[in-house]
């Protein structure tokens, strides 16, 4: 090798170490085209003539019927097929947010029309679910036997009960997401659709006064969902929020002294987040009053609203890693609050860094944190860094979002995905034949889910692309939902737009099709389960234990989720371990299959001192025996 070769070499190597993944220039408008898209593959009901995702047909057809209410259509929101209240509306909130804010430049993209048809495939199933003043229908299904099997939502035989909160068995939380979800949509239609807008609006109205003044958390009277969607945070903060969308959809003077005069009291003014998602609302409820107060709109609240104003800044700061608590950072640059479907809460922050860099460029004002100021476009090119990463500017060259890029995840945990379409070959799916057939099946899905923005990689960038780790590889139409706005937002630029002025969304119409909605199941982001203890063989610097975390009951015979934890208890690196299990009887999630033992699941190599993980396993029995039976320690 000459002396040229040998320098240009070295200049590459340090290339390398320097920028250790290429940055690509994204098409926003192709991501926001297929981010839209992908609502469409998670359709229940009645499918339409303009259905564009050809492979789903329909199904749920018989939902709500044992209850003598019409629950057909809506959203399933991740890979299975139960229709979750919460989530479906803070959803349909967000989408709703996406088109307030970003409405204009979704137009000039021509996605305007979907996006609205896109909420409106939502609001109507949430009128459906909303029958009378004070009943609302917060789940269909239940995500125990849901969970169970793994069919095609056209082949579904669990389980299809509907549950309701009433005066008698409240749900302030479930009553205040979906009050904010129909008042921001009635500013979506006010234009296009006044009669639906004003029809919206109704319904936003009783549910307000409906959570108010029937208090409870609805995972209290739905128990079945706090598996799955528990309301960790209660329900002063979906009061705030949705007083927050009431005065923005009505600018009714009431609504904004309820944020007023609650603030305190509902915590508003106090709790000082670094999340934002389906079950913790106060930073968007934050933010809204920051824009009000930016609007010059606060009156005699301006004390209150000033002090919502600083924890909306406090979140800020705490995404730029500027405040005196910041969010957690992968080596990649990616925010990480948790391993189960963490590109949830980064595609929401992202979005309250956008609209909220477009308040400060319109009021004129910057950001002060702890670690310093920040001006407006360092709002947004940080959450510009987010959505590039999401679309492979990251270690791994991956995008996960599902059909962008060469390189994206191909075996998703979704039924509808990864079983050949209905149209295709019209067998049967068997609740445990899908299991038998497709889901262990080491194959691309046969269905593209164009669009869906995966649960993403673990805190070091890890991310293992197989349908058994759901965790990663499970998208969510909650993932989604803020995406629409970022994306609209970075591909039609800012043009000159007050984003604290009137909302006036061009005239667009949405794409003709049926009316339908709803929800869709999901296994939420880290639960808290009781537990019941199960016994397990450690092994000296091995720690297992064992623990019940569910149990149904399906014809006659009773079914238990076991969760399992291993625990490096050592001072050293865990490698090379090999667990013997015996005495099992169904599917195992979350391990490698190793000859007759099982190993580490493929996307973790070694385990840190200290550090534990953690799989799940189902069957109609006692606990299996599991024991180490080798391992390395480095």
């Amino acid at each position: 090798m000459d002396k040229f070769q040998k320098k240009s070499t070295l200049f590459l190597y340090v290339l390398l170490l320097w920028f250790p993944f290429a940055f690509a220039s994204h098409d926003y408008g192709q991501a926001l085209s297929k981010s839209i898209l992908f609502f469409e593959a998670q359709r229940s009901g009645y499918l339409p003539n303009t259905q564009r995702v050809k492979w789903r047909a329909n199904s749920g057809l018989q939902d709500g019927k044992t209850s003598g209410v019409d629950l057909v259509g809506g959203y399933y929101d991740a890979g299975d097929n139960v229709k979750f209240g919460l989530p479906m509306a803070f959803t349909i909130t967000m989408m709703s947010w996406s088109i307030v804010e970003y409405g204009q430049q979704m137009a000039q993209s021509g996605e305007l029309g979907h996006a609205m048809e896109a909420v409106k495939w939502g609001t109507d199933y949430l009128i459906k679910a909303h029958p009378e003043p004070n009943v609302l229908y917060g789940e269909v299904g239940d995500g125990n036997t849901d969970h169970y099997c793994w069919q095609r939502p056209e082949d579904m035989t669990t389980d299809r009960r509907a549950y309701r909160i009433d005066p008698n068995n409240p749900g302030s939380d479930l009553a205040g997401e979906t009050a904010a979800a129909m008042a921001a949509a009635s500013i979506v239609f006010r234009r296009h659709n006044p009669a639906y807008s004003n029809q919206l609006l109704s319904h936003a109205k009783q549910l307000f006064y409906f959570a108010d003044k029937y208090r409870g958390k609805y995972d209290s009277s739905i128990r079945v969902a706090q598996k799955y969607y528990g309301s960790y945070s209660g329900y002063a903060d979906e009061l705030l929020w949705a007083a927050g969308w009431m005065y923005q959809a009505t600018n009714e003077q009431y609504y904004l002294n309820y944020l007023g005069n609650n603030g305190d009291s509902l915590g508003g003014t106090g709790w000082a987040m670094t999340e934002f998602g389906w079950d913790v609302k106060y930073a968007g409820a934050q933010v809204l009053a920051a824009k009000f107060l930016m609007q010059g709109k606060a009156g005699t609240h301006s004390t209150v609203f000033e002090k919502y104003q600083q924890k909306a800044e406090y979140f800020m700061c705490s995404c730029l890693g500027k405040g005196s608590r910041n969010v957690h950072r992968t080596p990649g640059g990616l925010l990480f609050r948790q391993r189960w479907n963490n590109l949830q809460f980064v595609t929401s922050s992202s979005f309250l860094l956008s609209v909220y860099s477009d308040y400060l460029t319109s009021a004129g004002k910057s950001l002060k944190c702890a670690g310093g100021t920040a001006s407006p476009s360092e709002l947004l090119n940080f959450a510009k860094s987010q959505v590039d990463y999401i679309l492979g500017d990251n270690p791994r060259a991956t995008s996960y979002m599902v059909g962008y890029g060469s390189n994206y995840p191909q075996q998703v945990h979704h039924r509808a995905s990864s079983i050949v379409s209905i149209k295709v070959n019209p067998s049967f799916v068997s609740c445990r034949g899908g299991y038998a057939t497709w889901y262990g099946r080491k194959a691309s899905d046969p269905n593209l889910l164009t669009g869906a923005v995966v649960g993403g990689p673990d805190a070091y960038d890890n991310f293992a692309d197989e349908r058994d780790n759901y965790e990663q590889t499970e998208p969510a139409t909650y993932n989604n939902a803020p995406l629409l706005g970022l994306l609209a937002r970075l591909h039609g630029g800012h043009s000159g737009y007050n984003q604290l002025l009137p909302v006036t969304l061009p005239v667009s119409k949405p794409v003709v099709s049926q009316p339908t909605p709803a929800p869709r199941p999901k296994m939420t982001p880290m639960p808290k389960h009781n537990s019941t203890p199960a016994p397990a063989k450690s092994s000296a610097p091995i720690s297992i234990t064992q623990k019940v975390t569910a149990s149904w009951v399906s014809k006659g015979r009773t079914y238990y989720r076991y969760s399992t934890t291993v625990t490096n208890k050592s001072t050293k690196t865990l490698k090379n371990l090999q667990l013997s299990i015996s005495k099992l009887y169904g599917p195992i999630w979350g391990l490698t299959k190793i000859s007759g033992s099982y190993g580490l699941p493929a996307w973790v190599n070694s385990l840190p001192a200290g550090k534990s993980i953690e799989f799940v396993y189902i069957h109609s029995a006692s606990p299996a025996d599991i024991s180490v039976s080798a391992y390395s320690l480095a």
